[in-house]
């Protein structure tokens, strides 16, 4: 049995040449049990114990559990502080005294016994005195609420739920994931068809490969040609289409210039002839009015 200490001159007394002890210890060893208590705990009379299963809030840690000279047992890290393991059971009532209290004016008060007695009940912890007990004790607990109720959580692994493991379990057998895996598995096989062709290519050799590639080239230096051809005759077509919008653009401006003058021409002989029919009235108008009178 493993322990962390380097002198264990107490383990004999602890684990030998008494029955119930050595059955303690046997037990330990059948559920993986480690004896971590050091020489200053035994000397204060307290054993702990290492579990082999992981600590659900501190997962870097393992489960310990310790027996302490006071009659206590308790857990030594899975909460934020160490917590009893002891059967819990009801304590003796207490009896206190009842008092009435009288206030007085000047702020002074006075307390009077009413003959009366509260009753105060508690609950606490059952304790067990001897030690091979306590360690009896700590073996049940410790097969009931660690390796029975957590039974599906390993060394290095983490603990499952009962819901969640069915859950898991249920999803695992739905159809969606039967289609899935199969999608996978026929992935897996074309890939693996695919690194097959890509190896024996590459074993044809390079040599191969060159020569293949020449003669693919060769066989395509007719058409490489008549491609290059069809492009120098676009490009001379790009070139005239160029030139001719450049013709007709000139052209529409000179027509542009052309026109322009010969508009403003006849607005402005438009406006001269309005102006001397304009005096001709006025001429006429006059005459009429001299005449009138």
């Amino acid at each position: 049995m493993k322990t962390k200490y380097k002198n264990n001159d107490h383990l004999p007394r602890y684990y030998n040449g008494d029955t119930r002890y050595e059955r303690v210890k046997e037990q330990m060893d059948l559920l993986g049990i480690t004896d971590v208590t050091t020489n200053r705990q035994h000397k204060n009379g307290t054993v702990v114990w290492q579990l082999p299963i992981k600590n659900n809030h501190f997962p870097t840690s393992y489960i310990e559990v310790a027996s302490f000279s006071t009659g206590y047992v308790r857990n030594q890290n899975s909460g934020y502080s160490n917590y009893q393991l002891n059967k819990r059971c009801q304590n003796e009532p207490e009896y206190f005294k009842d008092y009435k209290t009288t206030w007085h004016d000047d702020g002074t008060y006075t307390q009077k016994f009413t003959g009366k007695y509260r009753k105060f009940e508690t609950r606490g912890c059952k304790l067990i005195p001897i030690e091979i007990d306590r360690l009896e004790y700590l073996i049940s607990y410790c097969l009931k609420n660690y390796y029975i109720k957590r039974a599906n959580e390993v060394v290095d692994g983490k603990y499952v739920s009962q819901w969640y493991h069915d859950h898991m379990l249920e999803n695992a057998n739905s159809p969606t994931v039967t289609r899935n895996l199969r999608k996978i598995s026929e992935l897996h096989d074309k890939l693996e068809k695919v690194t097959r062709e890509c190896n024996q290519a590459y074993d044809c050799g390079l040599s191969d490969g060159k020569t293949k590639a020449n003669e693919t080239y060769s066989e395509n230096t007719g058409a490489m040609a008549r491609i290059n051809d069809l492009e120098e005759k676009l490009d001379a077509m790009t070139e005239a289409r160029d030139y001719h919008l450049n013709k007709v653009h000139s052209l529409e401006n000179k027509l542009s210039n052309a026109i322009s003058p010969t508009k403003y021409e006849v607005e402005k002989t438009y406006s001269v002839n309005l102006e001397e029919k304009v005096m001709i009235l006025q001429n006429k108008l006059k005459k009429i009015k001299r005449i009138s009178e």
